[in-house]
């Protein structure tokens, strides 16, 4: 089979116009491929907008409808009127796209319907788990047996399965059932620095935390090390960032007797989040768990000093003392010692950022578009064998 006539739908639990690491990495891999070989549709959820098919930058995009059971007798009926014309949907857009092969970025109401697909329509499947199962504030895997079902029984079909890291592809094999030698890691990426937005710079010194405000990514445990650390009181926190928490960091460093030093600045667009770390002492990531940390990514391309949480799959690629500093979290004096230790040694933050910053060509778009590819062909190349 040429390799030009070879297409993949990258099936994700979300996508542009929304923002997040899944939303991200579908997008540049959809894009990367083409250099590969393969061309890429995203097959995305449809949130109730009726977007229907759309070109988002030369990325073809079907917003698809993923209705699944509930309780009630009511619901039970609206879904089966439902669940047949969504079937529908996705069975005509395997049939306008012929895909070689269906990759679920991210399990969700996505991934029912893409394993359906691929067992409907003998496509080989690649599941691909950005950690969904470990750091979701919001629970859907605790709450939904459909999923955590759906999930055990897309993993026993496909024909591989991929992670960031291997604490994510063994969290999988603990409770989802990936055989034990199965799977393969497939890194995250990062874009190229930002050019300038002739944004003012915040001034003064400071520590710089970015995500989401919620429980796992550990902002209250950064606050708290903050308070412990005694630092000079020029130095300043600050996070960016939204979620539910917000209210609840306030208030934290309100009690703690640090609200004049702790600043929260919101939502950082890309541009933002550059230009905030370049100017940062050290970026601090102080996550309860982490399936990767796309942030640690970000501090080393921005040629700032890292410390970072060694709970989850960044200490399979950070290395202590080399291009960061690796700290648990949950111990506050260590990480206080940490927070200490990186603003005050200036030769130790030069060298971290300097180390970090040399390894940022490792996390390129293309080289994951590569391996995607790599393993796509493998796919295919044994389906086309065994068809012989």
């Amino acid at each position: 089979m040429p390799r030009a006539a070879r297409r993949v739908a990258l099936i994700s639990s979300s996508f542009a116009p929304y923002v997040g690491g899944v939303e991200t990495h579908v997008d540049r891999v959809a894009r990367a491929l083409r250099d590969t070989g393969w061309t890429a549709e995203v097959w995305t959820v449809d949130r109730g907008e009726a977007l229907g098919v759309v070109d988002r930058d030369g990325i073809r995009v079907h917003h698809l409808p993923t209705p699944l059971p509930a309780r009630s007798r009511s619901d039970m009926a609206r879904f089966v009127r439902q669940g047949r014309a969504a079937r529908r949907a996705w069975a005509e857009a395997h049939r306008a796209f012929r895909p070689d092969i269906l990759n679920i970025q991210c399990f969700g109401p996505n991934g029912v319907y893409g394993a359906r697909l691929a067992r409907r329509t003998g496509t080989p499947l690649v599941v691909t788990s950005h950690g969904e199962t470990l750091a979701d504030d919001r629970g859907a895997f605790r709450r939904s047996r459909q999923l955590r079902d759906g999930l055990r029984r897309a993993i026993g079909e496909a024909a591989s399965v991929t992670a960031p890291s291997d604490y994510v592809l063994e969290d999988l094999r603990r409770h989802y059932g990936l055989a034990q030698l199965d799977g393969r890691i497939v890194r995250n990426g990062v874009d190229p620095l930002p050019q300038a937005s002739g944004q003012q710079p915040l001034g003064g010194a400071y520590l710089l935390g970015v995500g989401r405000l919620g429980w796992m990514k550990g902002f209250d445990l950064l606050i708290e090390a903050f308070a412990d650390a005694g630092l000079d009181p020029a130095v300043r926190l600050v996070i960016g960032g939204d979620g539910p928490q917000r209210g609840d960091l306030t208030s934290l460093a309100a009690a703690r007797g640090v609200a004049d030093r702790v600043t929260l600045v919101g939502a950082l667009d890309p541009v933002a989040v550059a230009h905030s770390m370049a100017g940062a002492l050290a970026v601090v990531v102080p996550s309860r768990a982490e399936s990767f940390g796309i942030v640690a990514l970000e501090a080393w391309r921005a040629g700032t000093a890292l410390v970072m949480t060694n709970r989850g799959g960044a200490v399979e690629f950070v290395h202590d003392g080399r291009d960061a500093l690796l700290v648990d979290p949950l111990d506050r004096a260590k990480l206080a010692g940490a927070l200490r230790r990186v603003v005050a040694d200036e030769a130790l933050r030069t060298r971290l950022a300097e180390a970090g910053h040399a390894r940022v060509a490792e996390f390129g778009w293309p080289a994951v578009a590569r391996a995607y590819a790599a393993l796509f062909d493998e796919i295919v190349g044994a389906k086309t064998g065994a068809q012989r």
